[in-house]
């Protein structure tokens, strides 16, 4: 987990020498991973500038004899590493709730994000891939954690 944090930061670090291209003002889509069974979440993105963006998750699940829903918010920072593609990494943290059969709860969570992006020109398209490392979660994270990874479909507008 050390590891994981100090290549995180690293790349962070680097990647303020980058250079960041334009993204867009917004996007719409699925964020589609597994985090204790949340398979997919509606995903908005809204660009605050050139190189710094807002993202919106609502998860849910239904599976294993447990209800949940989750909602995740993430401010983004993003660069440029090759013409269409872009990495990003960003903080937020999230709420959700959770029930069973005769047992619930609610849960607060803080998260991050680091991930990489293709951003189509040809069409208002943008696919991603990213790694979620949510912590908190008293009652419905084992060990207070949980992670995924991603994979993303937005519509850009």
């Amino acid at each position: 987990m050390k590891k994981l944090i100090v290549s995180a930061v690293l790349l962070m670090g680097l990647g303020f020498t980058a250079q960041a291209q334009e993204i867009s003002k917004n996007a719409l889509g699925l964020r589609l991973g597994d985090n204790n069974g949340f398979g997919a979440e509606i995903s908005y993105q809204k660009g605050l500038s050139k190189n710094n963006r807002l993202e919106a998750d609502l998860g849910w699940r239904n599976n294993h004899d447990v209800s949940a829903i989750k909602l995740t918010g993430i401010y983004q920072w993003v660069w440029e590493i090759d013409n269409n593609f872009n990495w990003y990494a960003g903080a937020g943290a999230g709420l959700g709730s959770w029930s069973t059969t005769g047992n619930n709860g609610s849960f607060v969570y803080v998260a991050g994000d680091v991930g990489i992006e293709y951003n189509f020109k040809e069409a208002p398209i943008l696919l991603s891939l990213d790694y979620r490392p949510e912590f908190g979660g008293h009652g419905y994270f084992d060990n207070n954690y949980g992670a995924d990874i991603a994979l993303g479909i937005r519509y850009k507008f």
